[in-house]
């Protein structure tokens, strides 16, 4: 038996069972791939509830919990959480690897860009929300009217917080990957993004709003990047469209042309 399913070639011929076999297998080396991830995670589940505490104010950064599990319970999240994102590549390839033979070579390669492009936009992502989008929500939630409220911040809850502003503010940075995708579709034009601009900069204010971060000063750091990344996609889509643009074949001369 081989370690790994083999990835079938264009055209190659394959009976249901063997297509269901290679979906088990991609399936299997997935969870492995996330019980490993799993496993290095949790031996550091303290290091990256540090980490997570540093976006903090310093005079916050000492986490409660009222439950008698919810110690345990919060390690396993975060430790799951981190995992799903270091396991991400692994289980990213093995979808690949069992679509990518539906597609012709001419559409797998800039599928394949497409998909290095949007991890470097997922960890610019990460980086932002990380560095910019989470100290300035943190540091204004757990500020605001203080001398009213005794604030303590609950190990679960800010764990949860932190973790879908990231995966947020990640997800959001893959607008120009959905923008390219619907000009590569046909669905939009690079002169309609350009002709309707201003009603693409008010769509991501709208969407900079649904964001998790309640408070305007989110809201706002969230706002910005999402319309300058709108920009850069219309600046995009007009660079790729000329290369995706089939190549118009002359018509016949008629005989009323000659």
């Amino acid at each position: 038996m081989r370690p790994l399913p083999r990835r079938l070639d264009l055209g190659e011929e394959a009976t249901l069972v063997e297509h269901l076999g290679e979906l088990r297998s991609r399936v299997v080396i997935s969870l492995i791939a996330l019980a490993v991830a799993f496993a290095v995670t949790y031996a550091f589940h303290e290091r990256l509830i540090r980490w997570l505490e540093l976006a903090l104010p310093p005079e916050r950064r000492h986490l409660i919990t009222f439950g008698v599990a919810e110690p345990f319970l919060t390690a396993m999240w975060t430790s799951l959480y981190a995992a799903l994102l270091l396991a991400l590549p692994v289980i990213l390839w093995q979808i690949w690897s069992f679509l990518a033979p539906a597609l012709d070579e001419k559409t797998q390669r800039p599928i394949a860009l497409f998909v290095l492009f949007a991890t470097l936009l997922g960890v610019g992502g990460i980086a932002f929300g990380y560095f910019v989008v989470l100290p300035a929500a943190v540091h204004f939630l757990t500020n605001y009217d203080s001398d009213l409220f005794n604030i303590q911040i609950r190990a679960r809850d800010y764990i949860s917080f932190a973790s879908l502003v990231l995966l947020a503010v990640a997800l959001v940075f893959q607008v120009p990957i959905f923008v390219l995708a619907l000009v590569r579709l046909r669905i939009m034009s690079a002169a309609k993004l350009r002709r309707t601009w201003r009603t693409g900069v008010v769509v991501m204010a709208a969407l900079a709003v649904a964001l998790p971060g309640v408070d305007p000063v989110t809201t706002t750091i969230e706002m910005i990047p999402l319309i300058l990344l709108y920009l850069l996609a219309i600046g995009l889509a007009g660079i790729f469209e000329r290369r995706w643009r089939p190549e118009v074949e002359p018509e016949p001369a008629s005989i009323e042309s000659l």
